[in-house]
């Protein structure tokens, strides 16, 4: 880890060298598809961009606003790999959006290996997160290798997204020693929903926020490429975002993040569910196919064979 001198502040030198071995990583993941770096994509708009790597997410820090989407199979990820986000998130929340389970905690691996490896075919040069499910950081650090190496080789993702904070640091470093990207994940965890008694926000209290600060740090020193912030209060959101290098990325957590993520479904109004008060929907997709498969079940049934 990083050290810190007398005055309490961090070492910057060792912060970046960590930094550099994120980059590192992000160069050996990419190779696999063959220098991404140079290849670069077309948007939706038709003009080609450098493909993103986990080291140009780290870069973005400070120079404009990161974005990332939810995908969970290959028609959603075509979406919003056209749409021209920076990164494209396989979450676990596909337990909540597209398996019907009220939580995250049902999930399993094989599930996130499966829907991350959808997304994958269809999007092979997008740069691709999978979140790792519930129970599967808190037996042993081999188990954790292991299930990071099925959603990379099985999956095809090029980083791993890790709830926790200063509980999972030392593995965290170890993955990312390995040459493992990982995205933090702080704030609220929906994978312990069930033990904190449901959503709220985080950082109001003063023991909460140096709380928050203690596992941004700890992330920041293990070598996370960029740290999610969930449903911290905007000020300290703000405030943490000023002192880690890595991008902190809010979702409910205040415009004064380095970058925003949201569930897809939610900003598409394509969801069984309440939607977060903090997502202004952009499309009311539930209302619009049960408007279009309606008319069509009216006009098989009126005789009226659709045609072009």
């Amino acid at each position: 880890r990083s050290s810190r001198n007398k005055s309490g502040s961090r070492s910057k030198d060792k912060a970046v060298d960590r930094s550099l071995s994120v980059a590192s990583a992000s160069k050996a993941t990419g190779s696999k598809r063959g220098n991404q770096e140079s290849k670069g994509k077309k948007t939706h708009g038709g003009s080609v961009e450098v493909q993103p790597t986990v080291s140009h997410i780290l870069q973005l820090k400070g120079k404009r606003p990161i974005v990332g989407l939810t995908a969970y199979d290959a028609i959603m990820g075509r979406a919003v790999s056209d749409s021209g986000v920076d990164f494209l998130l396989v979450g676990d929340s596909v337990g909540t959006t597209l398996l019907g389970y009220d939580t995250t905690i049902p999930v399993t691996l094989d599930d996130m290996v499966r829907h991350t490896a959808a997304v994958r075919r269809s999007n092979p040069n997008c740069l691709l997160v999978a979140d790792l499910p519930f129970g599967e950081a808190s037996l042993s650090f081999d188990r954790l290798l292991e299930s990071t190496r099925r959603l990379m080789q099985k999956g095809g993702a090029d980083a791993i997204k890790l709830e926790g904070g200063k509980d999972v640091a030392d593995d965290i470093e170890k993955l990312v020693a390995t040459g493992i990207p990982v995205l933090g994940h702080i704030g609220l965890l929906p994978q312990t929903v069930k033990a904190i008694g449901g959503y709220r926000k985080y950082g109001a209290s003063k023991e909460e926020a140096e709380a928050l600060y203690t596992d941004a740090i700890a992330l920041e020193e293990a070598g996370c490429f960029a740290i999610v912030g969930e449903m911290i209060e905007p000020k300290i959101a703000s405030e943490l975002a000023r002192q880690v290098l890595p991008p902190l990325i809010g979702i409910g957590s205040g415009e004064a993040c380095d970058g925003q993520i949201l569930v897809t479904t939610d900003l598409l109004g394509w969801s069984n569910g309440p939607v977060p008060s903090f997502v202004r929907p952009y499309a009311n997709l539930n209302q619009i196919v049960s408007k279009a498969l309606g008319e069509f079940v009216q006009e098989i049934r009126n005789r009226q064979l659709p045609t072009k």
